[in-house]
């Protein structure tokens, strides 16, 4: 029996840090002296964090107001606004039929299509071949107006086991494991620094769930246990950073 995949947890940065605590605050802002305050008793450097906010500003990822609050660019916004359905949705009802979403108008260039792609991938969607993608329908399509206009959508039922089908295009047995060794590695980690690493982990983990029926998942789905495992340590972090700042100071989370 083959090992199960070593989770995908980030060795935690500056930027790292600064990033996830903004894209789980609402709004998705806060001062120089809050996020400077929570960044240290995570372990990072002022210096490190005030550089890292500079270069984020910089490159875009981060907007500076004028009196020193930092919030995310529109571009993290919508990140943001992903995020937050990715942890908060579960699969509707399913009644057998499919969405297809058939490429009518193609990329202009290689970074075109691979933003085209990516906007497929998430909204959930799995390429059957080129041109050609698809997911069971139980789920609202939530595509961007740019990549709809470059779309025709149809419903239908395949001639291929759902099963096998579903399988094919998501290997909902492979995301089950990583999501198993997120869980162990969150209940073996040793500190709020250790638990923030793999929460994000966890974050960018339900980012990829296709959010198949349970018709078609693997017995002993772990989607539900991931999610209430992140809602957990979001309540934890909360009075984590209550503890350090003042409640009157904290952003909403």
């Amino acid at each position: 029996m083959s090992a199960a995949p070593s989770p995908p947890v980030r060795t935690l940065t500056a930027r790292s840090a600064i990033l996830s605590v903004l894209l789980g605050t609402h709004p998705a802002q806060a001062p120089v002296g809050w996020i400077v305050r929570v960044g240290t008793g995570l372990g990072l450097q002022e210096s490190a964090l005030r550089a890292a906010l500079t270069r984020m500003v910089a490159a875009g990822d981060l907007e500076r107001g004028a009196d020193a609050t930092y919030r995310l660019s529109a571009r993290l916004a919508e990140r943001q606004r992903r995020q937050d359905v990715a942890i908060e949705q579960h699969p509707g009802s399913w009644a057998g039929g499919w969405q297809l979403a058939i490429v009518m108008i193609g990329a202009a260039d290689s970074t075109d299509r691979a933003a085209f792609r990516e906007s497929l991938r998430l909204a959930r969607f799995g390429e059957l071949r080129e041109g050609v993608w698809c997911r069971p329908d139980n789920i609202a399509v939530d595509l961007p107006e740019t990549s709809l206009r470059r779309l025709s959508l149809f419903t239908g039922r395949p001639e291929e086991p759902p099963a096998t089908l579903a399988q094919r295009l998501f290997q909902p047995d492979r995301w089950a494991e990583r999501a198993r060794a997120l869980l162990t590695a969150f209940d073996e980690a040793d500190s709020i620094a250790a638990r923030f690493e793999v929460a994000a982990a966890m974050v960018r983990h339900l980012l990829d769930d296709p959010v198949l029926p349970p018709e078609l998942l693997p017995d002993d789905w772990p989607g539900s246990e991931i999610r209430a495992r992140y809602a957990g340590f979001r309540t934890e972090f909360y009075l984590f950073a209550k503890n350090l700042i003042g409640e009157q100071d904290l952003p909403t989370g």
